[in-house]
């Protein structure tokens, strides 16, 4: 048996699928579940397109234009293969002002100059730079949109003609009112029933009709409505593409087109990597967990966008973006590539090549309150308790306010400044103060301790009488340089004149470095100075509180330093009093940060995609090396990392339950065994005599006696790690132990059964402690192995470091 090379993927022919990148030579073979859901995403798309471009007051044919454009260029080209692309509601407003500006033909000059600049961006690997913009500032942008939408298109709903502003669609109203006309009031009263009442019919009735798009149904029963009532409304009247126009040289200011550009550009971009992010979490949180969709690869999808945009610009289409409402239909329909929403595309082309007449029977009113639903819902409720619990609701209400009043770019500058101005508060916000306690001066500092607060901290430290003894309490997760150095300068100073400094965190802990400790100075050197127990310049024991410290240095910067312990008494142990200070510490940094993901899986239950078996040792932080979150894994610790074989567990069947719940139950799809470097227990094992009591702990371990049984096989090769053989037998039978227990599990009737129908792989892990490196069995040597490690025989087994 071999065990261990570095990890890497073992070489096999490359499939291609249909998501992957252009070229490869593979057929188009959409799957079924691709087909189905392209129809529903169709549905959705085609009312919404022509519903969009009457709100921009572009040709109602340049709607169809960028729908069919979205799902061909962007489907085939883009990073992310489930997104939907097209006409957008949050474009609405910014296309509506280039067109009443420049005129139709100059806007689809625009909305190409702007995809050759999404592709330029992409080519510069700007992408994730988008997603540094402030979620409230997003989310206030898309309510803005969506107030300013549902405003114009309240004017037509209500039988008129809407103005040129929000503010002037606002101030009209009052007179519109007055003058409602009846048949559009009615053909939109009954859209927007439809379109709420639709996805709430109940029973299996209401599940079976809830299958097809409210969009469609709504439209569907309006126009139907109309011609059997015999309603003179406007209706929507597609020309004959012999007469579509396309875009002209641009005609205007230089600097309005640029600015026109810049808006496409950005507005484009940010809603269509925010919309790809989205739905990388969708298709995660499907019963499938998205298996066989890649993850959104966000600088093709910039340059996706832009190529969307450049063919549609061309072709006299609105500005293309990834669209959240098409692309949540698309993931929740089943689709598993981008054949989906190519075929979307492709029956958007059809229908307006062959449908014409149908569509031109659709009035006006219906798409117009079809639009305003839209809008209002894009002020989300979610979004709004979001942005208050992150206290952010101010830089939201801004921007939205802004986007309304002002304009989209005035508005998100506005909201981009309210956030610096939030931040810097919270930055500067420092609270010092100073009493007198025992005969001893407290100095408080809550807060960050940056350069701003430099003034206010000195005048604070040199009120304090030269030679008194000194508490400084720092409540900070932040120190910059100037405020270290004011702090350490007095302290040296004060030291200097006979009286005595100590640090301490917010608990009254103390800290037992200089104030850099904070800070992790990185040119301090090791030093303390004479009197104190606190040193001005950080040795590296005192620079702490970094990720995955081990425990006690965790707690070293806020805890009481225990006295030291005479050379006979074993090293101080972490007290409750620690455990509890870490709880705390858990509820105010990490909770708020992972409360909404939490709460999900406590309504949907977990579903984790695989069960994770290993050893009880404390050293194993398995979120740390598999690089997983709540939810990820089923795991089972126990001392060895044992599986038992079925019937010998001496009922004690934990291990047993835990395989047939995470199998049969939680449908995992992968078990993984993963032993470790210096286990005590094969240790224990290694060393055990015949005649030892038969404690508790021995009793576990006799289902370890296979594995030394193996090792000490003739029929099997001693492994080896990354080239190298093991260190010692201990080594030798940590490894040994691994495969022995895959072995065990496949005796399981539960993992045998869903082995062999093929959902279900087993796996083994190593972790080598002490060089922080983990292993993946494999096997790619050798042949044979009864399906395990594909296909592979033990004599040559491999393991690569992941």
């Amino acid at each position: 048996m071999t065990l261990c090379t570095p990890a890497r993927t073992p070489n096999r022919p490359r499939v291609q699928r249909p998501h992957s990148p252009p070229g490869g030579g593979r057929r188009f073979r959409p799957a079924g579940a691709d087909v189905s859901a392209s129809i529903a995403v169709f549905l959705i798309a085609l009312p919404l397109s022509l519903g969009i471009a009457l709100a921009t007051g572009a040709p109602l044919q340049a709607g169809l234009v960028a729908a069919a454009v979205g799902g061909l260029v962007a489907g085939r080209l883009g990073g992310s293969p489930l997104q939907v692309s097209g006409p957008a509601a949050g474009l609405t407003v910014v296309t509506a002002e280039l067109i009443q500006r420049y005129g139709w033909r100059t806007t689809c000059a625009i909305t190409v100059l702007a995809g050759l600049a999404q592709i330029g961006l992409a080519t510069l690997k700007v992408a994730r730079s988008a997603l540094m913009v402030s979620p409230a500032i997003v989310h206030g942008m898309v309510a803005g949109i969506g107030v300013t939408i549902a405003l114009a298109q309240l004017h037509i709903v209500l039988g008129g003609t809407p103005q040129s502003s929000a503010v002037a669609n606002a101030l009209g109203l009052p007179a519109q009112l007055a003058d409602v006309g009846p048949a559009s009031l009615a053909i939109s009263a009954l859209t927007v029933a439809v379109l709420l009442g639709w996805p709430r019919l109940p029973g299996r009735a209401g599940a079976w009709a809830r299958k097809v798009p409210a969009a469609l149904v709504a439209v569907a029963g309006a126009t139907l409505l109309a011609v059997a009532a015999g309603f003179r409304v406007p209706r929507v009247d597609l020309p004959s593409w012999s007469s579509h126009a396309l875009p002209g040289l641009p005609d205007g200011p230089v600097l309005g087109i640029a600015a026109g550009v810049l808006t496409i550009t950005l507005v484009t971009s940010v809603q269509s990597l925010l919309s790809a992010v989205a739905v990388d979490k969708l298709a995660a949180a499907r019963p499938d967990r998205g298996r066989g969709v890649p993850r959104s690869d966000l600088d093709r999808e910039l340059a996706g966008q832009g190529a969307a945009n450049m063919v549609s610009g061309a072709l006299g289409g609105l500005p293309v973006a990834g669209v959240a409402v098409r692309s949540v239909a698309n993931v929740t329909a089943g689709a598993v590539s981008r054949a989906s929403t190519m075929l979307h595309g492709l029956w958007i082309v059809l229908a307006a090549l062959f449908l014409v007449p149908a569509i031109d029977l659709i009035p006006l009113a219906a798409l117009a309150a079809l639009v305003m639903v839209v809008g209002v819902q894009m002020v989300s409720i979610t979004h709004i308790r979001t942005v208050t619990r992150h206290r952010e609701v101010v830089v939201y209400a801004v921007t939205l306010t802004g986007v309304v009043l002002v304009g989209l770019l005035e508005g998100v500058a506005l909201g981009i400044a309210v956030a610096v101005a939030v931040a810097l508060h919270r930055l500067t916000r420092t609270r010092i103060t100073r009493e007198d306690r025992d005969g001893r001066h407290l100095l408080r500092v809550r807060g960050q301790l940056t350069f701003l607060a430099v003034p206010r901290l000195s005048r604070a430290l040199h009120q304090i009488p030269a030679g008194s003894d000194v508490t400084v309490e720092l409540d900070g997760s932040f120190m910059d340089h100037a405020a270290y150095e004011t702090l350490n300068d007095w302290t040296a100073g004060h030291l200097a004149h006979g009286g005595t400094v100590e640090l301490t965190g917010p608990t009254g802990g103390r800290i037992t470095g200089s104030p850099a400790a904070h800070t992790a100075e990185p040119d301090a050197g090791p030093g303390t100075a004479p009197g104190t127990g606190s040193a001005p310049h950080p040795g590296p024991e005192d620079v702490c509180c970094r990720p995955w410290t081990p425990w006690h240095n965790h707690q070293c910067a806020e805890q009481p330093a225990p006295p030291p312990a005479p050379a006979t008494e074993e090293p101080a142990r972490p007290t409750a009093h620690q455990l509890a200070h870490g709880i705390g510490k858990f509820q105010r940094n990490t909770a708020p940060l992972v409360r909404d993901e939490l709460a999900r899986l406590a309504r949907e239950g977990q579903t984790p995609s695989q069960l994770f078996l290993t050893c009880a040792d404390s050293r194993l932080v398995t979120s740390m090396i598999t690089s997983s979150g709540p939810g990820d894994l089923f795991t089972v610790r126990n001392v060895g990392n044992l599986v038992p074989l079925p019937g010998e567990e001496s009922g004690d069947d934990s291990v047993a339950a835990a395989i047939e719940y995470a199998v049969d139950v939680l449908r995992v799809q992968s078990i993984t065994v993963c032993g470790h470097s210096g286990c005590g227990a094969m240790q224990a094992l290694l060393g055990a005599g015949p005649d030892e009591p038969a404690t508790p702990l021995r009793r576990w371990l006799r289902h370890g006696r296979p594995s030394l049984e193996r090792m000490a096989s003739r029929r099997h090769a001693w492994a080896r790690i990354a080239g190298r053989l093991p260190a010692d037998a201990v080594e030798q039978l940590c490894l040994t132990n691994v495969v022995q227990q895959l072995e065990h599990l496949r005796a399981y009737e539960s993992v045998a059964r869903r082995l062999a129908d093929g959902s279900l792989t087993l796996h083994g892990m190593y972790f080598h402690v002490g060089e922080a490196q983990a292993y993946l069995l494999s096997g790619d040597e050798v042949r044979g192995y009864d399906d395990v490690f594909d296909s592979v025989p033990p004599t040559a087994l491999t393991a690569r470091a992941s």
